[in-house]
C-alpha cells in the first residue's frame, strides 16, 4: 500500500536466469525504510525458475513482466521505463542487495534539488558469500568531466541510480550495446548537456562481483568502448581527448587478450582498492544479515499458498 506522506518510487529489476539471488534482491526491497513504492520485475527470457520465483511473490505491490525474449539489458532498461507507474525510478540487479536507507537517503536529496535528475550512490563490493571485500565511494563534490566520462571513471554507480522518469525517457539506452550500456548512455547525454547528477559518498549499494571481471566480458566492454568514442562522443568532446581515450583502450584491450590472468588481478584489484574498516564490514554485515530474515509473501512453488 502506498504511503501518502511518502514520494512514491518505482523500483525497477532486469532480470535473466537469476534463481539462486531474485529472492534476496526482492528482499532489499521490503526491507527499505521508504515503504511508498512499486516493485516491476523483468524477465529477460530466463531459462531457470527465475520467472517462476517472481510470480509466487504474492504482493499487489509487486508486478511481474515475460515476453520470453531474450532481449538483454538496455532493451529491458527502456521497457522498463515505460512501464514505471511514478515520477521516481531506481535501478536495481537481480544479483545484488541495499542498504536499508538506500531509498530513503536518495528521494530526499532528489526531492531537495530540482536540477538534479540522478542520484548515485557509492556501493560496497561482495563475495558470493556475501562477504564485504571493499568499497568504492567519491565525494558528494565529485564533478562528472568528459575525460572522467571516457576512461570509465564517472563515479556513477549505474544499479544505484535513482532518478527521474523524464530523464530516462529523454534518454533511452542504446540498444545495440551488449555492455557498457552505462557510460554509452553517460557520454550521449552529457553530449546534450543533460547529464545531471548528484552523489551519496556512502556505500549504499551491495555489489556481488565475484565472476564480472574474465577475459570475455573485458574484451567485451572495451570493445563496446571503442564504439562509444567512436559513434557517440560528439559535443563537448574534442578529438584530442577522443584519440587519447582511444589509444588507453585499445592499450587495455592488448593486455587483456595477451596477459588475461594479470590484467583481471589488476582490475579486480581496483575494483575493492578501498578496504572496508571492521566497524563498515560488521555495519554491512549486520544489514545483510537483516535483509536475508526479511520474511516476503511467497507462494509454494508446488501450488500450495
Amino acid at each position: 500500500m502506498i504511503n501518502e506522506k511518502q514520494t512514491p518510487i518505482s523500483i525497477c529489476i532486469p532480470f535473466y536466469n537469476a534463481e539462486s539471488t531474485l529472492l534476496d534482491a526482492v528482499r532489499s526491497v521490503f526491507a527499505q525504510t521508504h515503504k511508498s513504492w512499486e516493485l516491476i520485475l523483468i524477465d529477460d527470457g530466463s531459462t531457470d525458475r527465475s520467472l517462476e520465483i517472481a510470480r509466487s511473490i504474492n504482493d499487489p505491490r509487486v508486478i511481474v513482466y515475460s515476453d520470453g525474449k531474450n532481449r538483454r539489458l538496455a532493451a529491458r532498461l527502456n521497457q522498463l521505463t515505460g512501464l514505471a507507474k511514478y515520477d521516481l525510478i531506481a535501478r536495481m540487479d537481480a544479483d545484488d542487495l541495499m542498504s536499508p536507507v538506500r531509498l530513503e537517503k536518495q528521494i530526499k536529496l532528489l526531492n531537495a534539488n530540482s536540477s538534479i535528475d540522478l542520484i548515485s550512490t557509492g556501493l560496497c563490493s561482495l563475495n558470493n558469500e556475501n562477504e564485504a571485500l571493499g568499497i568504492r565511494c567519491i565525494t558528494s563534490e565529485h564533478t562528472i568531466t568528459s575525460k572522467r566520462l571516457l576512461s570509465g571513471n564517472s563515479g556513477i554507480v549505474h544499479a544505484s541510480l535513482l532518478g527521474r522518469r523524464e530523464w530516462f525517457k529523454r534518454n533511452p539506452y542504446k540498444e545495440s550495446m551488449l555492455k557498457s550500456q552505462d557510460t554509452n548512455l553517460w557520454v550521449r547525454s552529457y553530449s546534450k548537456n543533460d547529464l545531471n547528477v548528484a552523489f551519496i559518498p556512502e556505500p549504499l549499494y551491495y555489489y556481488r562481483e565475484d565472476g564480472n571481471v574474465t577475459q570475455n566480458q573485458l574484451l567485451l566492454a572495451y570493445k563496446m568502448g571503442r564504439h562509444t568514442i567512436i559513434a557517440d562522443a560528439k559535443n563537448n568532446f574534442d578529438l584530442k581527448l577522443k584519440s587519447k581515450a582511444l589509444v588507453n583502450n585499445l592499450v587495455k584491450t592488448f593486455l587483456v587478450r595477451f596477459f588475461p590472468d594479470a590484467a583481471i588481478k589488476v582490475a579486480r584489484n581496483r575494483r575493492n582498492a578501498t578496504s572496508v574498516s571492521k566497524s563498515e564490514k560488521k555495519r554491512i554485515e549486520d544489514e545483510i544479515e537483516y535483509i536475508k530474515s526479511i520474511d516476503i509473501p511467497v507462494a509454494d512453488l508446488n501450488g500450495d499458498n
